[in-house]
């Protein structure tokens, strides 16, 4: 359990260590400074590839200096290092993920209103012919969505579909995915679905969007509105059950979605008031959520995760440049 490694992003300068890496044991909640990389203008956001070999992570500047950035790191000496970067062309990349078949990175753009496509050659390099593919559209706050902002692309779980989230237009945009591309054969790896996109309620401002462990149930957690709406999920297709609100106190500035990995319990970050996360048991039979309680934390909670064998929640508190260590209750 002392094997793992925990990486961290931040609003960083590229002369500051925005990237650094702690070991973490999953038995104690301990964690210990290993390395950090600096040359990264806000690496706000990383993922890292399935065999822990790669780190991708965004570079959050608002213009032309955006990028998406591959790392190597080496398990050995959990040392990291800069492998290359490439631009977005979207302005403010705030997500980054990898595809099913480890060979296609995503950026979702927030003041882009885009989503860019980088395919990786066999080193795990980002390659130059990325694809960029903008929305059009604003919603009814003029101030926060006055135009599209993508803030997260996420794959379903049956691996067929990609689901992007854009809280300046109250809309999951559906995508194909081709399982057959790859950066020698430059076929295109996405394709428009049908319908093109799914509406929520407006005013609600998608944000971040996660997936049950059985692949039957989606969860996204609206910024704006600060509710969480559950769908059913099948076959490409959401179907909307519930609403419940995570934020009560209208503070507009939900943030982050995760389930436990026994998959009885879903968590939703609030910002901006009562800084916290709300606690829902989600029912075994339906996939419906209950309030269960509300954790409050330090200043902005905007990201979090959960450890793989469900003992810890960490929290990144933005504003109070901490990571929070909480232990589960798994039945509570």
């Amino acid at each position: 359990s002392d094997k793992m490694f925990l990486f961290v992003g931040s609003y960083a300068t590229p002369d500051e260590e925005g990237v650094k890496v702690y070991r973490f044991s999953e038995d104690t909640g301990k964690a210990t400074y290993i390395s950090g990389l600096k040359g990264i203008s806000n690496p706000s956001y990383l993922t890292p590839s399935v065999d822990g070999e790669r780190l991708y992570a965004v570079g959050e500047d608002d213009g032309q200096t955006s990028t998406a950035n591959a790392i190597i790191f080496n398990k050995e000496d959990g040392k990291l290092t800069l492998l290359n970067s490439q631009p977005t062309n979207g302005g403010a990349p705030c997500y980054i993920t990898l595809s099913p078949s480890g060979k296609f990175v995503l950026t979702a753009n927030y003041m882009g209103g885009s989503i860019t496509v980088f395919p990786l050659n066999k080193e795990g390099r980002l390659e130059s012919d990325s694809r960029l593919i903008s929305f059009v559209g604003d919603g009814p706050d003029k101030e926060r969505q006055s135009q599209p902002h993508l803030h997260c692309a996420e794959f379903t779980p049956d691996h067929k579909y990609l689901l992007a989230n854009d809280l300046g237009t109250d809309q999951i945009h559906k995508f194909i995915i081709n399982p057959d591309a790859n950066a020698e054969n430059k076929e295109s790896f996405l394709k428009e679905g049908s319908p093109s996109a799914f509406k929520v309620k407006a005013g609600s401002g998608p944000r971040h969007l996660t997936f049950s462990p059985n692949g039957h149930y989606a969860y996204l957690i609206n910024e704006l509105s600060g509710t969480v709406i559950a769908f059913e999920y099948k076959d490409g297709d959401l179907k909307e059950m519930q609403t419940i609100a995570a934020d009560t106190v209208n503070a507009q500035g939900s943030a982050d979605i995760h389930i436990s990995p026994d998959g009885k319990f879903l968590y939703a970050s609030n910002r901006l008031k009562a800084d916290g996360i709300a606690i829902f048991s989600i029912h075994p039979d339906n996939g419906m959520l209950s309030k269960a309680g509300y954790q409050l934390t330090g200043i902005h909670p905007r990201n979090f995760i959960i450890t793989p064998n469900g003992k810890y929640l960490l929290v990144a508190c933005r504003d109070s440049n901490v990571i929070q260590i909480y232990e589960r209750d798994a039945d509570t």
